[in-house]
């Protein structure tokens, strides 16, 4: 780009003409996003002062972002962050990126929350394969009178959840444990969430570049049935669900029945399905039985 053209929106133009000849599928939101919060500008900075010609150093920075987008990597893991649920969270490897339609997940939970904490003043919740924090720390920042346990297999993850934590205020009431679902976790809850690995293994290979190279392997593949996950939060959850408290599950578009047998099956009873932006099955809430 020449010089005299090195303009915030000239950047965008130029990065969305690229994104398109690339095939790339929202190439005019994704130059918006890129441009726009590499160089902090609001969309009324866009317009007000979208034509002042931009430092070498800027214009520098925006062209290794497009780089990097046109190879397939994910606009936010270039951006490093990404909102969920109004929180602004760090990304980095061992976590899976936090989507829009995961909020449905604590839209769902938090009547609930709000419940246990109206009857008993307090609520405990874990949060098994954090990742980022997302789904704990949303609903600990919704209702202060909550603590969370975060758990994941990556250390890395953790670290990550950790530091998001710190950085809302939140880390008084968030701590983690290393290891698979509930093996570092002998306490019982009020509330166990999950967006666990839901993808069956043979569906891996076919996964876009933004999600296969990007996204860690061990959050995304669910095993042969793409249920295995659930099966295992299911067989151990009994022992860690405090009388009266529910199970928030994700799940994939088209698992609502088969997540549904697998906690029938270990005596919960399904009490809620939500959909999500796109009107696809995408929520369960168990409860127990006798309860």
């Amino acid at each position: 780009m020449s010089e005299k053209r090195a303009t915030a929106r000239a950047l965008i133009h130029d990065a969305r003409r690229r994104f398109e000849e690339a095939g790339l599928a929202d190439a005019d939101q994704d130059s918006r996003i890129l441009v726009m919060e590499l160089l902090g500008l609001s969309h009324t900075d866009l317009v007000l002062d979208g034509d002042r010609r931009l430092a070498e150093e800027a214009v520098a920075r925006v062209e290794d972002a497009v780089l990097r987008r046109l190879a397939r990597e994910p606009v936010y893991r270039i951006l490093g962050s990404r909102e969920f649920y109004g929180l602004d969270l760090k990304l980095s490897p061992g976590t899976l990126e936090p989507r829009p339609d995961t909020e449905v997940l604590v839209d769902a939970l938090l009547p609930h929350l709000r419940h246990r904490i109206a009857l008993q003043g307090t609520a405990e919740i874990v949060d098994l394969g954090t990742g980022t924090g997302a789904i704990a720390l949303a609903l600990l920042a919704q209702c202060p009178e909550a603590r969370a346990v975060g758990v994941d297999i990556s250390e890395d993850a953790l670290a990550t959840a950790t530091a998001n934590a710190a950085a809302l205020g939140l880390v008084d009431r968030f701590s983690t444990r290393a290891g698979p679902w509930f093996a570092q976790t002998p306490e019982s809850f009020d509330i166990i969430v999950s967006n666990p690995p839901y993808i069956r293994t043979a569906v891996m290979e076919g996964l876009e570049p933004e999600v296969a190279n990007h996204d860690p392997v061990a959050a995304l593949d669910g095993g042969e049935d793409g249920l295995e996950a659930y099966k295992a939060i299911a067989a151990e959850a009994d022992a860690h669900l405090n009388s009266g408290g529910v199970i928030g599950l994700e799940i994939g578009f088209d698992q609502q029945d088969g997540v549904q047998q697998v906690f029938e099956q270990a005596g919960f009873l399904r009490l809620e399905a939500h959909r999500d932006l796109g009107g696809r099955d995408r929520v369960l809430i168990f409860g127990r039985k006798q309860d």
